[in-house]
C-alpha cells in the first residue's frame, strides 16, 4: 500500500456547514461489545475509517459476521464466535484491540489477547483492564501475549485505579454479563463511554449512573438485538471549531451534539474564540478578536486537560495551534500522555513562538504568522492539528504519514474541501 501524503495551500478563508462523523471512541467499544450477544445489531452512523475497518475485520476472525451495509451502517451478527489467539498483525494496528477481552471472556470463557497498539503518545498502561476483570472473576497471565480465563464472571463493587476510557468500557461490558450487581466506582464518563452504556441497554442491560463516575450494572440479563445509532464525535466538532479560529473563517457544525460541549467551549473561549448554540447546531463567526482571556489580575491563564467533564485531552493539539493565531500568553497543561506534546516543534519550525518546558507543559505566544513547510502525522490528533497549521501557514505544505490522521477522521481532505479549503491526496512517490 503506497504511503499518501497532503498537499495543503493555505491562506484560504473558508465557509459552509460541516457535519461532524460518527464518535470514532464509541464506535470501536460499540463493535467490540456487538460480541457479547448471539443476536443480531445494526449500527448506523459509523464512522468509515481505518481503526474501524480494522477492528471489523478483526471480529470477523472470531467468527462474527459483520457486513457493511451502507457507507455508515454496519450490520454485526455473532452467533457463534472463538476466543483462539487473535491476529496479532491486526491487534498491533489499533488500541481497540483490547475492547475484544471483556465481550469474548464473557462469551467463551478464555481468550488470548496480542499486545495492542494505537497513538505512540507515551506509556498507556493496561493495569486497570485486566484488575477490572479480576474483580469481576478472571485470572489472567501477562507474558508475550495476554492469556485470560474465567469459571464464571460475578458482580462485584469495584474501584477502577484510574478512570481510564477504555478500562472502564471493558469494566462495563463485562459486568452487563456477570451474575450479580456490579458497582464501578472512579469509573470514566466520557461520551463515549455514555454511547456504550446506551447501547448495552438497548441490548437488555440494566445500566444506572450512566454519565457519572459511579456506575451500577445488575447483570446476568438476558440480551437481544439492537439498532443503535452512534452518536457525533466531540473531538471532531472541537477540531472544526479550531479550523474556523485559525483560517478565520464562518462555519456551521451541524448536529453538534451540543450537550457534550460545555467544557470544549470553555476552553476555546479562554482563546478568545466565541462559538454559538443554534438548536442543534453550533455556529462559530468570522472576524473574532481571538484574545487570549488573562487570569483574574492579569495573570498568565493555563488551559489544561482533565477526566471528563473537564477539556479532553484528544483537544489539546488542536488547542496549541488555536492559540498560536490568538493574541496573548497561554500556558498549555496536557496532563495525560508524556509525548504527544512535542509535535510542536514543527510549528516552531513553521514561525510559532512556543516554549516547551517539559513533555507536558508549553508555553504560547501569539499571534504569529506560520510558514508553509514539510510535516508529518506523528499520531491522530496531532496530525488533525498540523493540517490546521498547514491551513492556516502562508505558502504551501506538504503533510506526510496521513494515514495516521485518517485512523481518526473520515474523508477530512474532502470535507474541508467543500469548505473551500485545497487539499491534495497524493501518492508520496519517495514511498514507491
Amino acid at each position: 500500500m503506497s504511503a499518501m501524503q497532503y498537499v495543503v495551500e493555505g491562506g484560504r478563508t473558508l465557509s459552509g456547514t460541516i457535519r461532524p462523523s460518527g464518535n470514532k471512541n464509541a464506535a470501536l467499544p460499540i463493535v467490540a461489545a456487538a460480541l457479547i450477544t448471539d443476536k443480531p445489531v445494526t449500527l448506523d452512523n459509523v464512522p468509515r475509517i481505518r481503526d474501524v475497518e480494522v477492528l471489523v475485520d478483526l471480529i470477523r476472525t472470531t467468527g462474527a459476521h459483520a457486513e457493511w451495509t451502507s457507507r455508515n451502517s454496519l450490520a454485526i451478527h455473532a452467533k457463534e464466535v472463538r476466543a483462539e489467539k487473535l491476529d496479532p498483525v491486526m491487534s498491533a494496528k489499533i488500541r481497540g484491540s483490547i475492547l475484544l477481552a471483556a465481550p469474548l471472556l464473557a462469551r467463551c470463557g478464555s481468550l488470548e489477547l496480542p499486545p495492542p497498539g494505537g497513538d505512540v503518545i507515551g506509556r498507556r498502561r493496561l493495569d486497570t483492564h485486566f484488575l477490572a476483570l479480576q474483580a469481576l472473576g478472571a485470572d489472567f497471565e501477562v507474558g508475550e501475549t495476554f492469556k485470560i480465563r474465567t469459571k464464571g464472571l460475578k458482580g462485584a463493587d469495584v474501584f477502577l485505579d484510574e478512570p481510564s476510557v477504555t478500562g472502564t468500557e471493558n469494566a462495563i461490558t463485562a459486568a452487563v454479563a456477570a451474575k450479580g450487581t456490579t458497582v464501578l466506582r472512579n469509573a470514566a464518563s466520557e461520551p463515549h463511554v455514555q454511547d456504550l452504556c446506551n447501547f448495552l441497554v438497548a441490548l437488555g442491560a440494566s445500566i444506572e449512573g450512566i454519565g457519572t463516575n459511579t456506575v451500577t450494572v445488575h447483570g446476568g440479563r438476558p440480551l437481544g438485538g439492537a439498532t443503535h445509532s452512534i452518536g457525533p464525535d466531540h473531538i471532531e466538532v472541537g477540531s472544526f471549531i479550531g479550523l474556523a479560529a485559525v483560517t478565520n473563517s464562518a462555519i456551521r457544525i451541524q448536529d453538534a451534539g451540543v450537550e457534550h460541549l460545555r467544557s470544549i467551549l470553555m476552553g476555546f473561549e479562554r482563546l478568545g474564540v466565541h462559538a454559538v448554540v443554534d438548536g442543534r447546531d453550533l455556529v462559530i463567526a468570522k472576524d473574532q478578536e481571538r484574545v487570549i482571556r488573562t487570569d483574574l489580575g492579569g495573570a498568565v491563564p493555563k488551559l489544561e486537560d482533565q477526566p471528563w467533564p473537564a477539556f479532553p485531552a484528544d483537544v489539546m493539539s488542536i488547542a496549541i495551534v488555536t492559540a498560536t493565531q490568538c493574541d496573548g500568553v497561554i500556558l498549555m497543561f496536557e496532563k495525560m500522555f508524556e509525548s504527544r506534546m512535542f509535535f510542536v516543534d514543527k510549528l516552531i519550525g513553521m514561525g510559532a513562538k512556543i516554549v516547551l518546558c517539559d513533555p507536558h507543559r508549553a508555553i504560547i505566544v501569539g499571534p504569529t504568522r506560520l510558514r508553509a513547510a514539510n510535516l508529518e502525522s506523528p499520531d491522530i490528533r496531532a496530525g488533525m492539528a498540523m493540517l490546521l497549521a498547514a491551513l492556516a501557514a502562508d505558502g504551501t505544505s506538504t503533510i506526510d504519514n496521513v494515514r495516521q490522521i485518517e485512523r481518526g477522521y473520515e474523508r477530512i481532505d474532502e470535507r474541508l474541501n467543500a469548505l473551500g479549503a485545497n487539499i491534495q491526496r497524493v501518492e508520496d512517490r519517495r514511498s514507491t
